[in-house]
């Protein structure tokens, strides 16, 4: 066994026997400690939890590797996905804790008066978290198949034990004071490899400042500066260059934010406290430890992308092979060549790997002089970059290992959270709410256990067998929550006007509209006897790819809502009263209009 098997072994097992602790010592003995902990979480732990919940694999693996590859583009996740924190903190985290109900579904069945409504919000959360967990389980087995060298299906088989313990057991109560941990492993995991590499190149240990610094090769060229001249000069756009359209990156910023916003796993954090007040300081704290990481990450993605280039591409650009000493493929290449996500084929056969934009056509010209025979990085998987990054910059094994517990607690915390929604969806608000309203609070708690043990059968399954879609699951599952569950809420809670009626053609509408653009424009829906449409902006309606259109969906969900309210009967007048009873503070009064 290897060095580095040893120290990811050690780390990744302490890490686990870790989680499974905290769960048996904050085992669920009650429904309420199961769903929301007892409502008896501290704002600042909560939002250490909220944190790991939100930043899943999609975060600690694929984010930087988003910004490695789009560079300015990629900025819209930024500012989505932690713009959907303001979203939550000053709109409904303190008013769905108010209202003092357990899930989302149960909030939506109350305030819009309805089963159907409570039944249609329930498949609106399974469609959306089911989707997500795929993502979370697969990214479970490729950090478990690079470098504990198992199946990746065998490593999701890992993920799935583990999570079933701590969640099955411990319920919201567990999966809490195990997010915590999870975010402690995640952050030191994310942050101290980016100090390292901040250090190598820029001499700078604050990444943040990393990412504007002057090289520290002492040449004087900014960091930023340095990374548009290497990609500039392979025939590839600006690093910091916009490249796609405006209203496009508007729309995918709105979309995650809304997104985020309307996610039930994140949402059913805010009922883990004990008061109104508490919820919006636990977003406020939420805002601050997920802010550690996003704000790391900009400069992750950037000196990733960077050595990428200088790994691969030794010598000037430009400079015949004859004049450079042949270079061997660098090991890092060699060790990720064997998980499928990184592929190359040396053309020319001169020992090194030519990275560049053959479709670029000045470029390709003065590559054939070169001696070059077309691009020939054939597969570089952006979810790898965070994973590699160590490798690619020469860091201590035990840096490598640390990162790969870091990459397992952000995927497992936010499949906790996810299983955790599922399952209350289905005990509490189907079976509970809708089939048997009568079952005891013994049995409840059982049916929710099983039905965790279910989800995660069915996450696992997918995570090992994926779909076609599966690379495309975090934006999937971010449209479908912004476009059914975020109009619902959000109506529900300041438009005392909207009824059942409105309420439910609403979120079917959005997430069928959403559904549909998806499949059709990502190529996944076959319309007999045509051919599919390809996935590219030529194609996309008034060029919305389709990861933007939750907002769109958003959108339509509620003009249908609103319009469909107005042609029927207003709600009752003690919804209503109810409506303004969650929004007004208590002893405010109410509004006389004089």
């Amino acid at each position: 066994m290897t060095d580095l098997q040893l120290w990811t072994y050690g780390v990744v097992t302490a890490t686990f026997v870790l989680y499974i602790a905290i769960a048996i010592w904050a085992r669920a003995g009650t429904t309420g400690e199961f769903y929301v902990a007892g409502k008896g979480v501290h704002p600042i732990a909560n939002g250490m939890a909220t944190g790991a919940d939100w930043m899943s694999a999609a975060s600690f693996i694929s984010m930087a590797g988003l910004i490695a590859f789009k560079g300015y583009d990629a900025s819209v996740y930024l500012m989505g996905w932690t713009g959907g924190y303001v979203l939550l903190a000053m709109l409904l985290a303190p008013y769905l804790r108010k209202f003092g109900k357990f899930t989302v579904p149960e909030f939506i069945g109350e305030r819009y008066y309805s089963q159907t409504a409570r039944i249609v919000a329930v498949i609106c959360l399974i469609v959306a978290s089911i989707t997500y967990v795929i993502g979370q389980m697969k990214g479970v087995g490729v950090a478990f198949g690079r470098f504990l060298e198992v199946e990746a299906e065998t490593g999701v088989l890992f993920g799935m034990a583990i999570v079933f313990v701590y969640a099955v057991l411990g319920g919201m109560k567990g999966i809490t004071y195990t997010q915590i941990a999870q975010y402690c492993v995640l952050i030191f995991a994310y942050t101290v490899p980016a100090v390292f590499i901040s250090m190598n190149i820029t001499g700078n240990p604050i990444p943040q400042l990393g990412l504007v610094s002057t090289m520290g090769d002492g040449s004087g060229t900014y960091m930023l500066d340095k990374l548009d001249q290497v990609v500039t000069e392979l025939g590839f756009a600006a690093y910091t260059e916009q490249k796609g359209s405006t209203l496009n990156m508007v729309l995918l910023t709105l979309s995650l934010m809304i997104g985020t916003a309307g996610l039930p796993h994140v949402i059913i954090r805010f009922f883990t406290v004990p008061k109104v007040r508490d919820a919006r300081a636990s977003a406020g704290w939420a805002l601050v430890f997920i802010a550690i990481l996003y704000t790391t990450a900009p400069a992750v993605g950037s000196m990733a992308r960077l050595n990428l280039m200088n790994t691969i591409q030794h010598g000037p650009v430009g400079e015949p092979t004859a004049n450079l000493e042949i270079a061997k493929v660098p090991q890092w290449m060699t060790n990720w060549n064997t998980t499928g996500l990184l592929k190359w084929e040396d053309k020319n056969g001169d020992g090194r790997i030519q990275y560049y934009n053959d479709a670029n056509e000045t470029f390709a010209a003065k590559a054939e002089a070169f001696g070059w025979k077309g691009n020939e990085m054939t597969k570089v998987d952006r979810d790898i970059m965070v994973l590699a990054n160590p490798e690619i910059a020469n860091l201590p094994n035990w840096v490598i290992a640390l990162v790969v517990a870091g990459g397992l607690a952000a995927a497992l915390s936010t499949a906790a959270g996810l299983l955790l929604a599922i399952s209350s969806a289905i005990s509490h608000d189907l079976l509970k709410g809708v089939f048997m309203p009568n079952i005891s609070e013994k049995n409840e708690l059982m049916a929710g256990r099983i039905a965790m043990a279910g989800a995660i059968a069915v996450a696992g399954y997918l995570g090992m067998n994926p779909p076609g879609f599966a690379a495309q699951v975090v934006a999937l599952a971010f449209g479908l929550a912004a476009s059914s569950i975020f109009p619902a809420l959000m109506m529900g809670i300041f438009n005392k006007r909207v009824n059942r009626t409105g309420a439910v053609l609403g979120m079917l509408t959005g997430l069928l509209t959403t559904l549909v653009y998806i499949f059709v424009y990502k190529g996944w829906f076959f319309i007999p006897g045509t051919a599919n449409l390809p996935n590219t902006v030529d194609y996309w309606l008034f060029g919305i790819q389709p990861e933007s259109f939750g907002a769109v969906g958003a959108l339509i969900n509620f003009v249908v809502a609103i319009v469909a309210s107005k042609l029927t009967a207003p709600p009752p007048a003690h919804i209503q009263h109810l409506v303004e009873d969650v929004r007004v503070p208590k002893g405010a009064g109410v509004a006389t209009g004089h």
